[in-house]
């Protein structure tokens, strides 16, 4: 999964604080819950399980089914979902360390501080067991511890809710180093295989060393199905005979032989750390827990209530521990040990007097390799016989001789016969080839076509295939499915949006994306000169297309010429060869001569203007003059005098 980081705010609620850690299956991230305030362990599926709606629909069931866990001992599961194509659940957060962690850094713990831790666990687990879940993968490293040694089991991440339907039965989960010896050999499990889980834990505990390791995790799964577990007292000599007897009960192989449930593991340890605790180091008294017959088990009724709380004062003197009150009779539990020794006895007996003979395990349909370590582990030898089989895998075995339940000596031989697969061939090589020729190819070696998938390529032609999955050479059986990886081409890239870029940096933006620029100019004054305005194609685009992109240009400047007194049209046709666009007016003229001739033109003659640019011309339009009408000279009239009154 892509790393995820700080503050990424996951499903719109849960804002990342800090990785935690990673596992197998998820990645698990200290979240804050925005809606609520609080800190959560957030666990993010990987996205490779992710994509298998089996694996993702099993996965919500589980954490449906964690959810109804709540109990001291349990790490709360609160919310589930999906958020970026994967699932997560959140959980609460514990600061503190894991028990693995106090193991590195303390083993081998002392006795009766192991006991704690394990009684802490078992009743985890009984809790959930009571409810129908099983936890699958006990381990150290699933238990939280604070400061005050309160544990808290978590990740029932694969856990499944009784019997699921989800996935086949005989699927292998857990890890190795924990696993029952059924988890081992591929078979069912139940509640038992979970309290070996714990016994390994305990082991673990008081030794500082588990029971079973190897570098590959096939050989300790081996291991935990055919060889016997030693004692913890052989490399811790402070465990006490009593403690080795109960880690012991816990490891048998047979789930049958183990305790059958958690309380019957809690009431034996229960019972070594009173005596621990009273002073009886030595635990002689414990030591006598053999495996119990499921009718003493079945005797035992756990006091209702006593198991699922976590007392407050938990600490270096448990509350579930409890002095003996002085009695006039021996306890309970004594007239238990009694009958559990007696048992004990018995069985010896038994096992001392009977024939030696044993009763032949049923192998066929195991890899022969599991098959001959069970049966070596019972005291018998094998001899294999193969047989080609076009219906069984490699190693899988067909029968057996003598058969299941066969009652036999040591040292019998056991015949099996053996499958060596069906008839092998070799992928035949197909890179570079169209698909449907490399699959005509594939067919022809009686081999199947598997799964097809596109990837990019820029050296192999789209639709032919880049290579095989296995790859050509390798041995397979025939009919086996071989996938194709097949060319899409070169994969696309965005084109960059250049437009309103400089010529220079358009270029330099298209090149550096694989794309050859093709640069046209165009004359505009409504952009900038040298700058582009337009680009084609856009979107994505293969490396090495070509990208035509249009630039400004400025428009040529010329000279205006000298059009007076030419005629219009002349003029008109001298300015426009010269490409201006020329506007037309008149004026009216007296001289004839100048009728239909420029007689002035704006602008003025020698201006420098763009091509295209406005020249205006004004036309003579001759006009006669009209002359005007003179008035006749007026005489001026005399006028007459009066004579003067003195005067006749």
């Amino acid at each position: 999964m892509t790393d995820i980081v700080p503050d990424t705010l996951v499903d719109a609620r849960y804002k990342i604080l800090t990785r935690i850690g990673s596992g197998g299956m998820a990645d698990v991230f200290c979240a804050e819950d925005q809606q609520l305030g609080r800190k959560v362990a957030l666990k993010l599926l990987h996205r490779r399980f992710a994509s298998d709606p089996e694996f993702v629909e099993r996965f919500r069931r589980e954490a449906s089914s964690a959810a109804g866990l709540s109990h001291p001992n349990v790490v709360a599961v609160y919310d589930r979902g999906e958020w970026d194509g994967t699932s997560y659940i959140a959980m609460e957060y514990l600061p503190g360390r894991t028990l693995k962690d106090v193991i590195r850094q303390e083993a081998p713990i002392e006795p009766v501080r192991a006991i704690d831790f394990t009684l802490q666990i078992l009743k985890a687990a009984r809790f959930a067991h009571r409810r129908g879940i099983i936890h699958r993968d006990l381990k150290p490293h699933n238990v939280m511890v604070d400061d005050e040694d309160r544990a808290r089991v978590t990740d029932f991440g694969i856990a499944r809710a009784g019997a699921s339907d989800m996935t086949e039965t005989g699927s292998i989960m857990g890890t190795a180093q924990y696993l029952s010896p059924e988890q081992a050999q591929g078979l069912a499990v139940s509640p038992v295989s979970d309290l070996y889980s714990v016994g390994v834990i305990l082991f673990e505990l008081l030794t500082g060393e588990l029971p079973f390791d190897a570098e590959a995790a096939v050989s300790i799964a081996l291991k935990h199905v055919s060889e016997q577990p030693p004692a913890p007292s052989a490399l811790n000599p402070a465990v006490p005979e009593g403690l080795d007897a109960i880690v012991l009960w816990a490891l048998e192989k047979d789930p049958a032989d183990r305790p059958q449930d958690a309380d019957a593991f809690i009431v034996a340890l229960e019972q070594m750390r009173g005596q621990l605790v009273a002073g009886d180091g030595s635990g002689q008294r414990t030591a006598m827990f053999a495996p119990p017959i499921a009718a003493s088990e079945a005797a035992y009724a756990p006091p209702s209530g006593s198991y699922d709380t976590v007392p407050p004062n938990y600490g270096d003197q448990p509350s579930f521990v409890h002095e003996p009150a002085p009695r006039r009779r021996p306890p309970w539990w004594v007239w238990l040990l009694v009958v559990l020794a007696l048992a004990g006895l018995g069985v010896g007996i038994w096992a001392l007097t009977r024939p030696n003979e044993i009763s032949v395990p049923g192998v066929v349909g195991r890899d022969q390799q599991s098959a001959a370590s069970t049966l070596t582990a019972r005291g018998l030898n094998v001899d294999v016989r193969r047989v080609t089989s076009a219906d069984k895998k490699r190693d899988t075995v067909l029968a057996q001789a003598p058969g299941p339940g066969a009652k036999v000596k040591k040292g019998t031989t056991v015949r099996l016969t053996v499958s060596n697969g069906p008839q092998q061939v070799r992928v035949p090589s197909v890179d570079g080839q169209p698909q449907q020729q490399a699959i005509a190819a594939l067919e022809q070696q009686g081999l199947q076509l598997g799964r097809v998938r596109k990837q990019p390529d820029g050296t192999v032609p789209a639709g032919n295939v880049i290579r095989s999955s296995p790859e050509a050479g390798t041995v397979v059986d025939k009919g086996s499915k071989v996938g194709l990886i097949v060319s899409s081409g070169p994969k696309l890239v965005a084109v960059p949006n250049v437009i309103g870029f400089t010529r220079g940096g358009a270029i330099a933006a298209l090149r550096a994306q694989g794309f050859v620029p093709a640069v046209t100019e165009q004359v505009t004054t409504a952009k900038p000169p040298d700058t582009v305005i337009s680009e084609s194609p856009t979107g994505q685009q293969r490396p090495g297309a070509t990208i035509a992109i249009v630039v400004a240009k400025a428009p040529a400047q010329v000279t205006v010429p000298d059009v007076t007194g030419q005629p219009a049209d002349a003029a008109t046709q001298q300015l426009r060869a010269l490409g201006f666009e020329v506007r037309t007016s008149t004026q009216a003229v007296t001289d004839q001569t100048q009728d239909g001739v420029v007689v002035d033109e704006r602008p003025v003659a020698g201006t420098k203007l763009d091509r295209g640019a406005p020249v205006r011309i004004v036309v003579g339009r001759f006009t006669v003059p009209t002359t005007p009408t003179t008035p006749p000279p007026t005489t001026p009239t005399t006028p007459t005098v009066p004579p003067a009154a003195g005067g006749q």
